[in-house]
């Protein structure tokens, strides 16, 4: 019985030494899924609790108009840890489970900034930014390049979405558990001979698809994609918060062993599609799988601050969590997601209209809180103009890291603004719809430029802000962007269009 007394006693002395050796915070970024404005009870919602992730906002900084680049997660994601708008590049936009690294190598990026100042960096979790240089890709042996040579010691994650081929993890670039007896394959232009498909056997699914999930099959839910071989690896996904906190944490415990601060991206899985959560949350929320998904998430937000407090790292790490995009309701499942908010009258996207896939404020408006012990204070409420991009320089800044002269970068220092030491609004963002329509945010107002869709995205029932006529709106006002005032401001609209033109062109 002294033994593991002894053992965790001696883990506890290097925990507190490394803290007081280490000069520089950890960094931890929650970033999540699919999660809206109006998803949190510490950001209004009242059918639903989240402790662990409203105790960030009380015990730190929680913004009312923070921003994701765009309102789908590859570019959000491609500019969260580029610092470069995804817009600006082809292939970046809702990625295939085998397109290849969108990412350049040769750049820099969010986690080689981390590097470079001696951190020890790791992903884990969601990726969907593409893997490998070659087409088709060879899933049965190290797939290069990746996670690594964007600048992570470590990563453990899945290619994609949970929604789409293939359905397996990978820890630094290899597929785990793999029966080499069992070779993978991954196609998404023909199925393989003697897969089973979700929209030919209904009666093997245990959830249903509402649109364009009926193909590959694993456990009992249908899949975007195709795939064969590969039965030991594929997951299950009541198993993926479990494994991917599991994994969190490990990396956390490398860093204490090698005596390194540590930067973590941690992309959680949920709210994002399917919604499967963990049997002991299943039932839970009054909100279907959707909500059950939301309890799950904000409990491993609650076990990753427990392990970060456990191990005496806590005060000593600054943690931002925020979303890729707004959100949806039914994004290709039949989980009871839309009657019970119907029910509940929950509104996911909050007061603004719009959401995932959308050029209007629910697509990109997201929740984000910032959380640093002694560092942001408690209770800190900001409503200044900020944007995902402007990590990368923010978090250089705080590093004494200078990124290169000789690369552009749309990313700015806005480290006073993340910390809650001023309240600067950025001076103007852009943002990315579905269609890749683009807005710019500036000064209380917002141009949407025209684009070609429908109005409304019949699909997933969600407003699109698609529009062949300029859209101007005043937010300060008409925060719902109901009020259309591009003919009876011609000259803010102007100010507008040649701002956003100038951003188009440069680094041309």
């Amino acid at each position: 019985m002294k033994k593991p007394f002894l053992v965790t006693f001696r883990f506890c002395i290097l925990s507190s030494l490394i803290l007081k050796a280490q000069q520089k915070p950890n960094v931890l970024i929650l970033y999540t899924d699919d999660l809206g404005y109006g998803d949190l009870s510490c950001y209004g919602a009242t059918a639903i609790s989240t402790p662990h992730i409203d105790w960030l906002a009380e015990n730190g900084l929680r913004f009312t108009d923070s921003h994701c680049t765009a309102s789908t997660c590859t570019p959000s994601r491609f500019s969260i840890l580029s610092g470069r708008y995804a817009w600006r590049k082809k292939g970046t936009n809702i990625l295939p489970g085998n397109a290849n690294l969108t990412i350049p190598t040769d750049i820099t990026t969010l986690p080689k900034v981390f590097r470079r100042a001696g951190y020890l960096t790791g992903a884990v979790g969601k990726w969907h930014l593409g893997l490998g240089k070659t087409s088709p890709i060879d899933w049965n042996k190290e797939v290069i390049p990746g996670p690594r040579e964007v600048g992570f010691d470590y990563s453990f994650i899945f290619p994609a979405t949970a929604d789409r081929t293939p359905t397996v993890f990978m820890e630094n670039q290899s597929v785990v558990g793999l029966d080499t007896s069992d070779p993978m394959f991954v196609s998404y232009t023909h199925p393989f001979q003697g897969e089973l498909l979700g929209k030919d056997h209904p009666e093997m699914l245990k959830m249903k698809s509402t649109q364009g999930h009926n193909q590959h099959i694993v456990n009992g839910i249908g899949r975007i994609g195709y795939m064969k071989g590969g039965k030991r690896a594929e997951w299950t996904d009541e198993e993926l918060g479990f494994t991917l906190n599991t994994k969190a944490i490990g990396f956390i415990d490398e860093s204490i062993k090698e005596q390194k601060p540590f930067f973590l991206y941690y992309a959680i899985h949920d709210i994002h599609v399917p919604r499967m959560p963990a049997s002991i949350f299943k039932g839970k929320s009054k909100l279907g799988y959707r909500g059950d998904a939301i309890l799950e998430m904000d409990h491993s937000v609650g076990v990753i601050l427990e392990a970060l407090k456990e191990r005496g790292l806590l005060d000593n790490t600054l943690i931002v969590f925020s979303s890729d995009n707004g959100p949806v309701l039914d994004d290709g499942y039949a989980d009871q997601s839309v009657s019970t908010a119907v029910t509940e009258d929950y509104k996911p996207a909050g007061i603004y209209r719009g959401g995932k896939y959308s050029a209007l404020e629910g697509g990109t408006r997201v929740p984000m809180m910032v959380y640093w012990h002694d560092k942001v204070k408690p209770h800190t409420l900001s409503n200044a103009l900020f944007t995902q991009i402007d990590l990368m320089a923010s978090f250089a800044k705080m590093l004494n890291e200078k990124l290169p002269e000789n690369e552009f970068t749309d990313s700015r220092d806005y480290f006073s603004t993340l910390t809650g030491q001023e309240n600067i609004n950025r001076d103007y963002i852009t943002e990315q719809a579905a269609n890749m329509a683009l807005s710019i945010v500036n000064d209380g107002w917002k141009y949407i430029a025209p684009s070609k869709g429908p109005a409304l995205l019949k699909d997933v029932n969600i407003e699109s802000g698609y529009s062949n006529e300029d859209q101007l709106y005043n937010l300060k006002d008409d925060p719902r962007e109901l009020n259309n005032l591009a003919s009876k401001n011609p000259g803010k609209l102007l100010e507008l269009k040649n701002l956003l033109k100038k951003t188009k062109d440069s680094y041309q």
